[in-house]
């Protein structure tokens, strides 16, 4: 027997097929997750207030739902309330800032932290040195790409890449003093 044969006493006939209209939708299948993670998705986006039934359509369930989810999302400090007609719930970014705080506490070590911080901060200079500031926001792009002699996505790719070193050196630095505090746009790290 061949292994995609069917054996005889398999099916015995007497039961009908699946239904197709009663299966899931394909659309279901593509919105995924349970509804929690979907919420939570759309909670990590909020930037501004916005409200429970706009949340409620962009993570795709009923208002209501969404309403018991934001209120325990609330009540664990993810999101803010903002009370008024009608309610509405922002991401709380301190929230998430002691996430990655932790994460990376519990990921590894404080020597491991230290050394990558001194790896960053080596890089850090190196930027500061290269185009004469002490942060990426005190550098003309025009300036910078006459001064270098390169295109302006290069210089844009090098400040972008000095910005992104310049929060994971605070991150870093945040998660070696155990800083809850840690500040979104942190001042730059002196190395």
């Amino acid at each position: 027997m061949d292994l995609t044969d069917i054996p005889d006493d398999a099916y015995d006939g007497t039961k009908s097929p699946p239904d197709p209209d009663a299966l899931e939708s394909p659309e279901s299948l593509f919105t995924g997750g349970a509804t929690r993670e979907r919420l939570l998705d759309v909670v990590v986006g909020l930037r501004t207030p916005t409200k429970v039934s706009t949340v409620a359509e962009r993570a795709d369930c009923d208002t209501e739902t969404a309403r018991d989810y934001l209120e325990w999302f609330a009540e664990m400090g993810m999101v803010h309330r903002h009370d008024g007609r009608p309610v509405r719930y922002e991401r709380n970014d301190a929230y998430f800032q002691w996430r990655r705080i932790d994460r990376v506490r519990e990921e590894y070590s404080e020597q491991e932290i230290v050394t990558a911080l001194g790896d960053i901060l080596e890089q850090l200079e190196d930027y500061r040195a290269r185009f004469e500031r002490g942060h990426p926001d005190e550098v003309s792009l025009v300036d910078a790409t006459r001064a270098q002699d390169l295109s302006t996505e290069a210089v844009w790719e090098a400040l972008s890449e000095w910005e992104t070193l310049e929060r994971r050196a605070a991150l870093l630095d945040a998660a070696r003093r155990n800083d809850l505090g840690f500040s979104r746009n942190p001042d730059p790290v002196d190395a």
